[in-house]
């Protein structure tokens, strides 16, 4: 079995869709050392959990997570559940020897964060490795972004704005979910989007956000129990339901300090009637900038301060070449990838970090990082003092 990697998922709704799709198909488009084999999917609800193994194509189930890693023929544990059970499951699957991928954010405080990063370094010296899920790092437009900032194309760099612009709870009858829970979700857009913003901002430019300001901010306090969403934007409460509580943000804004000198300036909601899933970010330096928008996600702008005045301006780079970041394992130029392929590509990077025995990126030390500023950005939004009176 030594050319197979066998995975134990934890976890079957959104996000566990998508990483099966990856773990599924990633070998069948990329050239790998190890064949990534479905082999668990662990659930509470049985039945639940075995219509999902039919449809994504798990080999067997388990209704404990426990059993993936007491199991000997799972080498990695993927954890796809809510924010407040990644350490126990991340920390449990290290000690027994399993590599471990955990979706972001990478816990629901800054002590739990730290504490599975110095778990995972200790695993590390033993080979066993961990990764955090941004998945949106192998997005090929991002990655072409980074490989310019690397390049010195946009020089110094002076500015970094992100926004991630969702619409998604913008009813008010929009049922409750654990994603507006801030004991099992951690925060609200702040978490949940706004950290996929702070990562790419820091991986992008290579900087670190060492101080920010920020306001935080929850306009519907209640929602109906019960009811069910009809994909990302339709409603299915009743308006005249049970009402509880959300705990949680509904949008976030800040600005930042980076390393290095350059300055940024953040938002997060999922308010923003129209968008959909507008996950943007914009870098100017000193020679030149690049923006990119998801929603256009084979797109990148490029300004080079350098062109000559008459044909100066942001040129728009399809990014669908052989010769950009992944593509060249996919379809024809002028065919674009979709969000899925990024999923993909997460596994085509960590299978071939295991078989090389290389720490994987973004490690869980990168991902605590994150987790800092997450919680730097809640502190100064609950300080009133920041605030001066216009």
């Amino acid at each position: 079995m030594a050319n197979k990697l066998r995975v134990g998922m934890v976890g079957y709704a959104f996000m566990g869709a998508a990483h099966s799709h990856a773990w599924r198909t990633a070998h069948r488009f990329f050239d790998l050392p190890m064949t990534p084999e479905l082999t668990a999917v662990a659930g509470r609800n049985e039945q639940a959990v075995r219509e999902a193994a039919e449809r994504m194509g798990w080999n067997s189930v388990e209704t404990d997570w426990r059993r993936l890693i007491e199991r000997d023929d799972i080498d990695l544990i993927d954890i796809c559940t809510p924010g407040d059970t990644h350490k126990e499951i991340a920390l449990a699957a290290l000690a027994a020897g399993k590599h471990v991928l955990c979706e972001k954010p990478l816990a629901n405080s800054l002590a739990e964060a730290e504490e599975m990063a110095e778990a995972a370094a200790r695993a590390a010296e033993n080979g066993v490795l961990a990764m955090c899920g941004f998945t949106y790092r192998r997005t090929p437009a991002l990655t072409l972004a980074k490989r310019f900032v690397d390049e010195g194309r946009l020089g110094s760099i002076r500015h970094i704005r992100a926004q991630y612009l969702q619409d998604w709870l913008s009813d008010e009858n929009a049922p409750l979910t654990w994603r507006l829970d801030k004991e099992k979700a951690g925060s609200g857009a702040l978490g949940d989007i706004g950290a996929h913003s702070i990562d790419l901002a820091q991986w992008v430019t290579g900087q670190r956000i060492e101080g920010v300001s920020a306001l935080t901010h929850t306009f519907v306090t209640e929602r109906p129990v019960g009811g069910e969403f009809v994909g990302l934007g339709g409603h299915g409460a009743d308006a005249d339901a049970e009402k509880g509580p959300v705990t949680v943000d509904d949008a976030a804004i800040f600005s930042a300090r980076f390393s290095d000198g350059a300055i940024g300036v953040f938002e997060a909601t999922r308010f923003a009637l129209g968008r959909k899933n507008a996950m943007r970010l914009e870098v100017n330096g000193s020679e030149g900038s690049i923006a990119f928008d998801f929603e256009e996600s084979n797109i990148v702008h490029y300004y080079d301060a350098r062109d000559d005045a008459e044909a100066i301006g942001f040129r728009r780079i399809i990014v669908t070449e052989p010769e950009h970041p992944y593509v060249g394992h996919w379809w024809p130029t002028g065919h674009g990838l979709g969000y899925e392929h990024g999923f993909t590509h997460q596994v085509v990077d960590l299978v071939n970090d295991i078989a090389a025995g290389r720490q994987p990126t973004p490690s869980f030390a990168d991902a605590a990082q994150v987790q800092r500023v997450l919680d730097a950005v809640e502190r100064s939004a609950e300080n009133a003092s920041t605030w001066r009176e216009a």
